[in-house]
Order: structure tokens, then C-alpha cells, then sequence
């Protein structure tokens, strides 16, 4: 099968001098590269995200700017 495919530049430079470098034809590296792409296998599910809850004793009053989230919640 033959497809066309647009490759930065700069990038295919690279491309070229690794294949050189390597002995094979650029080919050969985009075929390698799809491969893995291929072999790789997603979970297809997007990880949970648990997000920090701010106590206040009374919602919605509670006025938050970044220096002030900071002292409340520990970041790592």
C-alpha cells in the first residue's frame, strides 16, 4: 500500500541522518516506528482523576487566589 504523509523539515532531516547513520533506508524507520505504534496497546480509558476538596464552613465563600491555594492544598 502506498500512502503520502507530510513530514516536518526538520524532522525528516533527522530521519534521513539516523537512517544513514544506521544503514537502512528512511523506510525502514517509519515502518519500524508504526510498528510500535501498533504494538502498543492503549487501555482506551482515560485514568481517574481525583481532585482536592476545599473544607469551608460556609460554601461558596471561601475566596481562593493561587498563593492562597497553595497553603491549603500540599503539592508535591
Amino acid at each position: 500500500m502506498r500512502t503520502t504523509i507530510d513530514i516536518p523539515d526538520a524532522m525528516y532531516r533527522r530521519l534521513k541522518a539516523r537512517a544513514a547513520a544506521e544503514g537502512r533506508p528512511a523506510k525502514a524507520l517509519i515502518l519500524r516506528g508504526v510498528e510500535e505504534v501498533l504494538a502498543t496497546r492503549s487501555s482506551g480509558r482515560a485514568r481517574k482523576i481525583t481532585m482536592p476538596v476545599v473544607r469551608s464552613r460556609r460554601p461558596g465563600s471561601l475566596r481562593l487566589d493561587n498563593a492562597r491555594i497553595y497553603d491549603v492544598i500540599s503539592f508535591p
